[in-house]
């Protein structure tokens, strides 16, 4: 069951007490609450029995590494509690990895305790309104943005963290054809991958949407973008 506070519940994953406390002390100065945790396998425990706001997750951490607990979160708990992964290096590939792993944004050390606020609030709000979305649905797929659950033609999916934020972008704004540019920006914000990575992404997602299926609904528009449409329905 959820805490209630004026910011949110955060759970705070940082085994050094020189950041945890001085972090911890200012978020709760600004109306939040805040747990914490000193490794992984207690950030994972804590994570699956309270509903928390915002993980803020440290990458190094003993027992079990950020990107293993985000990792189990997001897919053997099918935790959607929006993650802030912090790395001690800024590093490009860390960054994709963490982002790969199911992390919504990233800070790095050593960061401004101010742009840390900013994220998580950010965060928080972004959460908020996915969970008050309906359920989207095109044809016989459907997505409920709530439990990031995914169906299609009542047999449920498994999708990676990344394949699911594109799904969700696709399903989101169609029938629009989506640039390769905006699912990129929403997804890796600056930080861009390289020009396979979402290549590699979509075919999984192909993949696993249109597999043995008579009618495609995840569509290639040459010089455009991505849709997700039954085109069998719109010429009807």
């Amino acid at each position: 069951m959820a805490h209630h506070s004026p910011g949110g519940l955060i759970l705070l994953v940082e085994d050094n007490r020189n950041i945890s406390e001085p972090v911890g002390e200012f978020l709760e100065s600004r109306g939040f609450e805040v747990d914490y945790a000193a490794d992984g396998l207690d950030a994972v425990n804590l994570a699956t029995e309270i509903a928390f706001d915002v993980i803020v997750l440290d990458l190094m951490l003993p027992r079990l590494g950020g990107l293993e607990v985000c990792r189990r979160l997001r897919t053997e708990h099918r935790s959607t509690t929006p993650i802030l992964m912090l790395t001690a290096r800024d590093s490009l590939e860390e960054k994709i990895e963490g982002l790969e792993a199911g992390a919504d944004d990233y800070l790095t050390k050593p960061f401004d305790i101010k742009e840390l606020e900013a994220r998580v609030r950010a965060l928080i709000r972004r959460d908020r309104r996915e969970i008050g979305a309906s359920v989207l649905q095109i044809s016989d797929l459907v997505l409920d943005p709530a439990s990031l659950r995914v169906q299609r033609g009542g047999r449920e999916l498994n999708l990676a963290p990344i394949a699911l934020k594109i799904l969700t972008i696709l399903m989101r704004e169609a029938p629009r054809v989506v640039s390769r540019r905006e699912i990129e920006q929403e997804i890796w914000g600056l930080t861009l991958p390289d020009s396979d990575t979402l290549r590699s992404h979509l075919y999984n997602l192909r993949k696993a949407v249109d597999r043995d299926q008579d009618v495609q609904l995840l569509h290639t528009i040459t010089g455009a973008g991505y849709r997700v449409a039954d085109l069998h329905q719109a010429v009807a």
